[in-house]
């Protein structure tokens, strides 16, 4: 998960949004789905986590010269 791109994460989210909210997902692959978005919202969570804590040392750092 970690070698995965926010911007894979994000479009894989779309994707199984779109899959849950059309037709194309019937009840059994709802729990697969839906646990895999789980998984994907928290990686992108930790890479904005990570991104925001680099860019407030970076401004930080800026503000120090």
């Amino acid at each position: 998960m970690e070698d995965l791109s926010y911007e894979k994460a994000l479009s894989e989210l779309e994707t199984i949004l779109r899959d849950i909210q059309s037709d194309k997902c019937d009840i059994d692959q709802l729990s697969a789905r839906t646990r895999r978005a789980t998984e994907l919202i928290a990686a992108c969570r930790r890479k904005l986590t990570v991104t925001e804590d680099e860019l407030k040392q970076t401004l930080a750092a800026l503000e120090q010269d």
